[in-house]
């Protein structure tokens, strides 16, 4: 679901950089440390220019894993632009006048790195064995590409055969695509309803300087947080994000305000995709509030209590009973409103209108069967146990607290679990009865099928050539050349 970059040495010239001057230095030395809150072991601070950084010191592993997350994803881009976000996370791996071999000082420092993008962000992590000169070079890398990466031509032309691999593997992925499908089929004028990875279209005609804007507008000090989590001195690391990011100026622009939330759905939604390979899927998606809804949390619990392994009632229903081979449940934390996504896999032989049929009577029939407090105590069992192990390790929390900073504020991460832990039976069932609904559900099947039918590839037409040589009828006769 999410487009990631595989690792790869990269070595470049420095080539049309597309530069922005930093401010000179502070005169005095690093700010003191005064955070702006402390919340269970993780203090934020903020820069002048808006960085919100959060600095989580945890000596329980040797490591230090190091996350910048931009408040930038695919729901920000605008008309022939989808892919845009996904573009720039390549492109700022293609480094900067200063830094323009990036992959290869990875490799060299023993930096695991890669960077990710979906709706509401984009982040860039990297982890590796606690050393200050690798953790001082990695934050001087993040500042200086923040404003100073080359965003060419050259870099888009070369990244394209890489980006065009990673369409052809969703593409090939029968999961990816119903996915996408799904989405596509929920929203009629939300942008959660498009691909992160774009049309094939707009991605390979991007305009460059579209794509420098849209870089300009969204990398900037105020729209990103830097967290930093594990082994490290923080006296130190304030010290060099102060002195690094500190230089950059605070942006005079205004962020675009988006405003678009999708309709009530007013009626029950299908798609099917049929095609070669693959096994029979049937997912059924329904919309949900945001993630900072309080009903959130029963979200979360209610996809748990339905479908882990082995007393979920889709397990039952399903797997138990042979009428498929596994079954799964998601839940999006968005920005906006959201949606969660119950699927089912189903093995050779097994029917597939038996496990359709199977999933919307366990899912919509829970008015006349409502889960009980054993079912609704057991998954909030489980999902606290989860939270704690993400929490616990500093590689993993900071990759959770970069997803709740897209959000809008990080301490979400915290509001959940305690919105977990007290959310009731009777709450978890009224959730289920107001949102498994017919009018609130798109099904979608995958259907393997060894020759689909498919119309002609649309082709748009060049109205000039096609008039070129036409001059029309002569008037008051029937002679037209």
């Amino acid at each position: 679901m999410r487009m990631t970059i595989s690792v790869a040495l990269i070595s470049l010239l420095a080539l049309d950089p597309l530069q922005v001057m930093a401010a000179p230095p502070a005169k005095t030395a690093a700010a003191a440390m005064a955070p702006i809150r402390t919340v269970e072991g993780i203090s934020e601070y903020r820069l002048p220019n808006g960085l919100q950084v959060l600095l989580v010191p945890d000596d329980s592993k040797p490591t230090t894993t190091v996350n910048l997350t931009y408040r930038v994803g695919s729901r920000h881009e605008n008309y022939g632009e989808t892919g845009m976000a996904h573009l720039l996370e390549h492109l700022l791996f293609k480094g900067t006048p200063k830094n323009p071999r990036v992959w290869g000082e990875f490799t060299q420092r023993g930096l695991r790195a890669n960077g990710s993008t979906w709706v509401d962000r984009t982040n860039y992590f990297a982890s590796f064995n606690a050393n200050e000169e690798n953790l001082r070079w990695f934050l001087s890398w993040h500042a200086d590409a923040m404003v100073n990466s080359f965003i060419a031509k050259k870099d888009l032309d070369t990244e394209m055969t890489v980006v065009r691999n990673e369409m052809e593997m969703g593409e090939n992925s029968p999961d990816g695509v119903l996915f996408e499908k799904t989405l596509a089929t929920m929203y009629q004028w939300h942008n959660y309803g498009k691909s992160t990875i774009g049309a094939r279209a707009d991605v390979e005609n991007v305009d460059i300087a579209r794509l420098q804007a849209f870089y300009r507008t969204y990398y900037q000090p105020d729209n990103a947080t830097l967290i930093v989590t594990g082994k490290f001195d923080p006296a130190k690391v304030w010290a060099w994000i102060h002195a690094d990011f500190g230089r950059i100026p605070a942006p005079k622009r205004i962020l675009p305000r988006l405003y678009t939330v999708e309709a009530v759905q007013d009626g029950e939604r299908s798609v099917t995709v049929r095609r070669q390979g693959g096994v029979p899927l049937v997912f059924t998606a329904y919309h949900t509030p945001p993630a900072a809804h309080p009903d959130f949390a029963a979200i979360e619990v209610l996809g748990r209590a339905l479908s882990e392994a082995p007393a979920g009632r889709l397990h039952k229903q399903l797997v138990e009973k042979n009428q498929a081979a596994s079954v799964f449940s998601f839940a999006a934390p968005l920005v906006d409103p959201g949606f969660m996504i119950y699927g089912a896999q189903l093995a050779p032989g097994q029917a597939q209108d038996a496990a359709r049929d199977g999933m919307l009577a366990a899912l919509e029939g829970l008015a006349q069967q409502p889960l009980s407090d054993e079912e609704v105590e057991r998954a909030k069992a489980r999902w606290l146990k989860d939270w704690e192990l993400r929490f616990s390790n500093p590689e993993t929390v900071g990759v959770a607290l970069s997803e709740v900073v897209a959000l809008g504020d990080w301490r979400l991460f915290f509001l959940l679990r305690d919105r977990v832990k007290a959310v009731s039976t009777a709450e978890v069932n009224r959730v289920a009865l107001e949102r498994l609904l017919p009018s609130n559900r798109t099904l979608a099947q995958y259907i393997p099928t060894e020759k689909p039918l498919r119309a002609p590839t649309p082709a748009a037409v060049d109205v000039a050539a096609q008039l070129k040589d036409f001059k029309g009828c002569l008037l008051y006769t029937s002679r037209c050349v």
